[in-house]
């Protein structure tokens, strides 16, 4: 294993467990290094430090261990074993009520660069880093083995992976075969999955409890579900009770899913209407329809994927929110979220914060929202926070 050396006091945040090393941390590599070969990383007096994959870009080690492991089948499994444990401990691994969850969260189940989502019989792995990447017949074997429910693996990280890497990534089955047009189980709610053309692993389990949440704010209102891909929030909110509600998306794709999850669980209701439309346009236009909510979804893709976005990124939630303020009723309730990660929830809150201000309204919070406990976040991680979410009563 080739060795890493760092610089002197770079050795700080990986005593603090942070899973990291940056580059210009590092001194001297001992050796000749590929992408995604395992690394043993020492301080500048040669104290080990951690096991992780090289990478080639500002973030270069990915920590997988801080102990001197022997990085074998019986190292992945253990760390599979770890992580549904705890998805059991949690009550999430009830196939009738719930068949849908995170199994492998990145760095909050310690194996950075690795997403793992299961639907029913189905794992859809996603592969972050090339290390990863090169291991993933030896992740699907510990998969299989490791979670009983589990019994086909697609691999799907042909838009996941650095794009300057040496690799041609193809999205296909490690083990087992196409399920024929799966449905999956949430709280009881049925909804299609496409992993092969949807987008991330073809539905965003991270809001589960969130959807929840609404479907108790949900009864008697008028709800607009805007960037709704798949529908989920407006499902839920159908279920509880709502009289009337409108999901909207600029992906005529998305839009098809979401009709589809309606005819599963309430087909030709015509309390639900669908719009291909762009969100800004749709709120702008709302105007000369006369038309306004009593609850109202935010829930837009990542504003900002970099550093350097994030700037207009806090202008779009600005402006985003802003327009929510305008077309919701009096008494109303906001729902509001960003899962941009390089966006904190100080800056997230400032700017809904500085949408309401410009609005005059009088806004309360009502709930201030994270992930669910699938996508643990590492307390020696705090990026991991990704998803931030605000309920809001606008008066």
């Amino acid at each position: 294993m080739i060795t890493i050396q760092l610089k002197p006091k770079k050795e700080e945040s990986l005593q603090r467990f942070h899973p990291w090393v940056f580059s210009g941390a590092i001194q001297r590599i001992e050796g000749t290094l590929k992408e995604g070969d395992l690394v043993k990383v020492v301080d500048s007096n040669r104290n080990f430090l951690a096991i992780g994959h090289y990478q080639i870009g500002s973030i270069a080690v990915r920590v997988v261990s801080f102990e001197k492991s022997e990085i074998d089948d019986n190292f992945w499994n253990k760390k599979i074993q770890n992580a549904y444990a705890m998805r059991q401990s949690l009550g999430l691994v009830a196939p009738n009520q719930n068949n849908t969850y995170r199994l492998i969260h990145g760095e909050g189940d310690s194996l950075p660069g690795l997403i793992v989502d299961v639907y029913d019989d189905t794992a859809v792995m996603q592969a972050h880093s090339i290390g990863m990447h090169e291991i993933r017949e030896t992740l699907a074997k510990a998969i299989v083995a490791n979670v009983p429910e589990v019994k086909n693996v697609f691999y799907k990280s042909e838009t996941t992976l650095p794009f300057k890497a040496d690799i041609t990534p193809e999205d296909g089955y490690l083990i087992g075969q196409e399920t024929a047009d799966l449905t999956a189980i949430e709280n009881g709610l049925q909804f299609h999955v496409d992993w092969l053309r949807g987008q991330k692993t073809g539905f965003f389990v991270d809001q589960r409890e969130n959807r929840s949440l609404l479907e108790r704010y949900s009864s008697g209102k008028s709800v607009l579900n805007v960037f709704c891909y798949t529908g989920g929030f407006s499902v839920y909110a159908l279920r509880g009770g709502a009289k009337l509600v409108h999901s909207v998306d600029s992906s005529a794709k998305a839009i098809d899913l979401t009709d589809k999850n309606f005819e599963i669980s309430f087909p030709n209701d015509p309390r639900h209407k669908s719009f291909a439309e762009d969100a800004f346009k749709y709120l702008n236009n709302l105007h000369t329809l006369e038309q306004k909510y009593d609850l109202i979804i935010l829930d837009p893709p990542a504003f900002a994927k970099h550093r350097e976005a994030l700037r207009n990124a806090l202008k779009g939630y600005k402006r985003l929110n802003a327009k929510a303020f305008e077309q919701i009723k009096p008494g109303g309730i906001l729902f509001t979220f960003s899962c941009s990660q390089v966006v904190t929830k100080e800056q997230f809150r400032l700017a809904v914060f500085s949408a309401a201000a410009e609005s005059k309204r009088n806004v309360r919070i009502l709930h201030q929202l994270s992930q669910p406990a699938d996508h643990p976040i590492n307390i020696y991680h705090p990026e991991g926070e990704y998803l931030k979410g605000l309920v809001l009563w606008v008066e």
